[in-house]
């Protein structure tokens, strides 16, 4: 068995629950054929680069599979097919990365980014 990572975008009109179904659906068939599913992410709405089929968002979800290759393209068939996924990506890796994907963590060091400037903003104009 390898190690893929795998990323989905669904389209913008559907739900989060929807999203969550549509994960759970392809998380069932690697883990039927004899794969498991190490780490799924869910990213957001975010906006993509250009329109995709006249969609200017989409719900991002990343997977991370320990599975063998039979099940990795049974689940790429699955989006093919599926209606509500715009595009998806699987990459075969050598290692899993261990914490939050760097997405994750590029979301929670731009929060915390904001907090500190408004801070010095705040002090800067005290001081003066």
């Amino acid at each position: 068995m390898g190690y893929y990572e795998s990323v989905f975008i669904a389209r913008q009109d559907v739900s989060s629950a929807q999203v969550e179904h549509l994960t759970n659906q392809f998380a069932d068939v690697v883990t039927a054929l004899g794969g498991k599913v190490n780490k799924r992410e869910y990213w957001g709405l975010r906006t993509l680069a250009y329109k995709v089929n006249k969609n200017r968002k989409g719900h991002y979800v990343l997977f991370n599979l320990d599975a063998p290759f039979e099940a990795v393209t049974e689940m790429e068939r699955l989006m093919r097919l599926n209606e509500d996924v715009l595009r998806y990506i699987t990459i075969k890796i050598k290692r899993f990365e261990e914490g939050p994907s760097i997405m994750m963590c590029i979301k929670s060091n731009r929060d915390r980014g904001r907090g500190e400037r408004r801070e010095r903003e705040y002090f800067s104009k005290r001081d003066t």
